[in-house]
């Protein structure tokens, strides 16, 4: 019925202008000879048959449109539809502001249709640019997002949005499992998909560790007290998935659990509460400090001439100054400065006796 109507409406529409076309066209080509009776008629079913064509089509797409509209508007927020609304109305009269000239200096049949174009480009533009930005609309105003809520959520427990790279690091497991992480723990569906690619890759190592990440996951699931759930949301308004997983962090009101510190870094920035394991474990690591002794096995040589690199009990690398000549042997280090970085600690020292074997 739908279809039908639309069709009816675009086929009378055209049969309109095909009128007007055949009756002006008589007139502009007066030398042609044409009959104007004649050149009315086939313009009015020239027009009435492309309508017919047209109305069909465009009725059709307009149902599955509407049809699916329902699903589209399950998937955004009541923030989003909210800043989406207000931005199709605006969008609506700044449109009708601009097409007044086109209106005024155009001729009605060309000035009506651009002006239409015009008002429906400015509604769809606003619509989609107020909806993408509604947390930012909603903090000028004054008001805070709701935080959405999760059916089978734990509404009372904290939320934390995990990302494939705690996944794979696997550390964020223990912290779950002696009760340091509770509440609610989702991963998206986006996220165990990058998993899904990893783990499939042909090069081998990559493969390790997407297999890694997902084994961890479903290792989440067995620990109590732990709610775990996969979101099947999808974030259409952003292609990478660091941009999809911060913008889901920000809708849900949950903490992200990363060990990205670019991906935690950009989360900060955006006001989110980033829990990253990598830095937890560098916090609790023992100290040691310029002056310091300690026994090394020096492991390596280091990339600058004379170099030599070992590791601490913890896992922390002491880059020797001159230690190249003691590589497989016991020595005692005199550390002399220690740097902190976006992977970790280093440590930097010199020998203070001759290696013994």
């Amino acid at each position: 019925m739908f279809v039908e109507a639309v069709r009816l409406l675009v086929t009378l529409a055209l049969l309109v202008v095909g009128f007007n076309v055949g009756r002006v066209s008589a007139s502009w080509f007066p030398s042609a000879g044409l009959d104007p009776a004649v050149t009315v008629v086939w313009g009015a079913v020239l027009g009435a048959g492309i309508g017919y064509v047209l109305g069909g089509v465009g009725g059709r797409a307009l149902d599955r449109t509407i049809v699916k509209a329902p699903q589209a508007v399950s998937r955004a927020s009541g923030a989003e539809l909210f800043a989406g609304a207000f931005g199709l109305i605006t969008g609506i009269i700044v449109g009708a502001v601009i097409a007044v000239p086109t209106i005024v200096l155009l001729p009605a049949n060309v000035g009506w249709p651009f002006a239409g174009l015009i008002v429906l480009v400015l509604a769809a533009f606003g619509a989609r640019v107020f909806a993408a930005r509604s947390d930012d609309l909603l903090s000028a105003t004054g008001l805070r997002r709701a935080a959405r809520s999760v059916p089978g959520a734990d509404e009372s427990g904290d939320r934390y949005l995990i990302d494939s790279s705690a996944a794979i690091d696997g550390r964020i497991l223990d912290l779950m499992k002696v009760g340091l992480v509770k509440g609610n723990v989702w991963v998206s569906a986006f996220v165990v998909d990058e998993l899904q690619a990893i783990a499939d890759a042909p090069d081998q190592n990559r493969r390790r560790r997407g297999r890694r990440g997902l084994d961890v996951l479903d290792s989440m699931r067995e620990i109590p007290g732990l709610s775990f759930l996969v979101l099947e949301d999808t974030v259409p308004e952003h292609e990478e998935v660091d941009a999809k997983l911060l913008a889901l962090a920000a809708r849900l009101d949950a903490d992200v659990i990363t060990t990205d510190h670019n991906l935690a870094m950009a989360g900060s920035l955006r006001g989110l509460r980033i829990l990253n394991p990598h830095s937890i474990g560098e916090s609790l690591r023992p100290e040691v400090t310029r002056g310091d002794i300690v026994e090394v096995r020096v492991e390596r040589e280091g990339n600058e001439p004379g170099q030599g690199v070992a590791f601490l009990d913890d896992g922390t690398m002491v880059v020797i100054s001159d230690g190249a000549a003691a590589v497989g042997k016991q020595v005692s280090i005199e550390v002399t400065n220690t740097l902190r970085t976006s992977v970790g600690r280093m440590v930097f020292a010199s020998l203070v006796r001759e290696p013994t074997s």
